[in-house]
């Protein structure tokens, strides 16, 4: 085996959890680390999923549980401790079937004294697991109720392929991944890549490989991010991460022989410098390098690395957001609290910007003949509630007339339907994405996103952005019509009380009703006060003097 060390290459690793542990291997083979937090687990916004499984769970709803996770494993027992006892919920799982991915969740459920039928193999994919239960199970699986810990994230592969075998499948998310609340040094991560800061770069989860995406998304650095990781030694651990790599059309260098953190660093150690080596002087030559699954005399690892296997361009487990059930839970939950109407156009515009990264959003509602913005993602506190356009006014109020989407890729200004507002910046943009908000077969909004460069949209960006259209119109009208129902009933609750101040001061100074009202103004105006604030001050100083007297 060849002697291990990074010879002082600078090594980037996106962890959180193992940070300290990542950071001492890769100085251990003499590399220079630099180790990121790429994400935070998070409580769900609710725990009822969780919750209703532990009580189905008690009431022998389930032949078998996978837990996917050893954070799962706790997380569960922790939102157990909040409604059941402990003791039985565990006396439960001891009842049941138990399968675990990988040696974590079984340690964790070990430690719980529960018993553990059946333990994926490695390299501990979603199809490890399936296999493992096929050979326990085979047919008897069609007979199981299943449920499913699931990761930060639900795997839509696992679940399909359950639903196809067994007799129903729950899935049971105790917890979700999130972005790390400073992003700053994600975005120097990107920046490190681009500008060939950054020699090795190594891969151990999936998620990992979409966050680092993500942000590069935000600062609109995909690109360059795909130039930068070509010019580097790019590792993954394991099929999964190559999965999601490959998704995002990136082809990994290697993998280690066996997915394992101490294994990848090792064999990261031994190989990557001549990679490197190899990578640029192709760079300089002008030649591009070969698929890593084509013959060795180009950069393969030598022979003790296992070369990755062709991958398909799958979401990996991780990339669920997409799929229509997951996707209409996601946005009804959003929606569906019945908040203030603002507070639910915020709501949309985050998930709309979230679904479609874009570099300006605009949300507007029909009132009357008028299209009022009325949500913004970038700062426009003058023009919010304020900015009006006709039907037919612009790309916006032609989409709103037609009711049908428009997306141009580029020059959005030369386009004949065009209609520019000082006002806004963002009709220097390049690129436009528009779709009617939908309500009852009538239009009461639209959603116009906008891109700074040309952008070429996917016919699933149009498509998304067009069913968002349809699924938040309902709502939206929602709270349209009840925000104007409480502004009504504020109207006349007001007005009730300008009444009866006018006749407290009417009786009180003989005034005729008119020059009560006057008095009032005049007050409202040298105060600077409400009618309503000098309503309510005149009837409560008559309520003081009347509890006096």
């Amino acid at each position: 085996m060849a002697h291990a060390s990074f010879d002082g290459l600078r090594v980037l690793a996106l962890e959180s959890r193992r940070a300290k542990e990542v950071e001492k291997l890769i100085r251990t083979y003499r590399g220079e680390p630099f180790v990121v937090p790429f994400m935070r687990e998070v409580p769900l916004e609710t725990q009822n999923a969780a919750l209703d499984f532990i009580r189905d769970l008690l009431a022998d709803q389930f032949d078998l549980v996978i837990f996917m996770t050893g954070v799962g494993v706790r997380a569960l027992m922790d939102i157990a401790k909040t409604r059941y006892d402990a003791a039985l919920v565990v006396d439960a799982l001891r009842k049941v079937r138990i399968a675990a991915r990988g040696p974590k969740p079984e340690q964790m459920l070990r430690e719980l004294k529960v018993p553990v039928l059946a333990t994926s193999e490695d390299p501990n994919t979603w199809r490890e697991v399936m296999a493992k239960l096929d050979e326990l199970f085979g047919t008897s699986l069609t007979g199981m109720r299943v449920a499913l810990q699931e990761y930060g994230a639900s795997n839509p592969e696992l679940i399909s392929v359950l639903s196809e075998r067994c007799l129903s499948v729950t899935k049971v998310p105790v917890y979700q991944w999130a972005l790390p609340e400073d992003l700053q040094p994600l975005r120097e991560c990107v920046l490190g890549i681009t500008t060939g800061f950054v020699d090795v770069v190594l891969f151990m989860t999936a998620v990992q490989v979409i966050h680092l995406f993500q942000v590069a998304e935000q600062i609109g650095m995909v690109e360059q991010l795909h130039a930068g990781l070509a010019s580097m030694v790019v590792l993954s651990i394991g099929p999964t991460t190559t999965e999601e790599l490959t998704h995002y059309g990136v082809i990994p260098d290697f993998e280690p022989s066996r997915p394992k953190m101490g294994f990848l660093v090792n064999e990261a150690a031994q190989y990557a410098g001549k990679l490197l080596k190899s990578k640029r002087d192709h760079a300089v030559s002008g030649l591009i390098p070969t698929h890593p699954a084509a013959p060795a005399d180009t950069f393969m690892p030598k022979p003790g690395v296992r070369r990755i296997a062709e991958s398909t361009p799958t979401m990996a487990g991780f990339r669920d957001g997409l799929l229509p059930m997951e996707f209409l839970h996601e946005l009804s939950s959003r929606i569906a609290k019945a908040d203030p109407f603002h507070e639910v156009l915020k709501r949309v515009l985050d998930f709309v910007t979230i679904m479609v990264p874009c570099d300006s959003c605009f949300l507007y509602v029909l009132e009357g003949e008028k299209l009022v913005l009325r949500a913004s993602k970038n700062p426009h506190t003058d023009l919010v509630d304020h900015l009006g356009l006709k039907l037919g006014q612009g790309i916006t109020g032609w989409v709103a007339q037609h009711r049908e989407p428009v997306a141009i890729d580029s020059k959005a200004s030369e386009d004949p339907r065009f209609s520019a507002f000082i006002s806004l910046p963002e009709d220097r943009f390049e690129a436009i994405l528009c779709t009617p908000i939908l309500c009852a077969g009538r239009v009461v909004g639209v959603i116009t996103m906008q891109h700074r460069l040309p952008y070429q949209h996917t016919a699933i960006e149009v498509r998304l952005l067009s069913t968002i259209g349809f699924l938040v119109g309902a709502e939206l009208e929602r709270a349209r019509l009840e925000t104007e129902n409480l502004q009504l009933s504020d109207r006349l609750e007001t007005r009730k009380l300008l009444d009866r101040a006018k006749s407290v001061l009417q009786r009180d100074f003989q005034l005729t009703e008119e020059e009560a009202y006057r008095r009032m103004q005049r007050e409202s105006r040298q105060r600077r006060k409400a009618m309503r604030e000098v309503a309510e001050a005149v009837l409560l100083t008559d309520d003081m003097r009347r509890s006096n007297s």
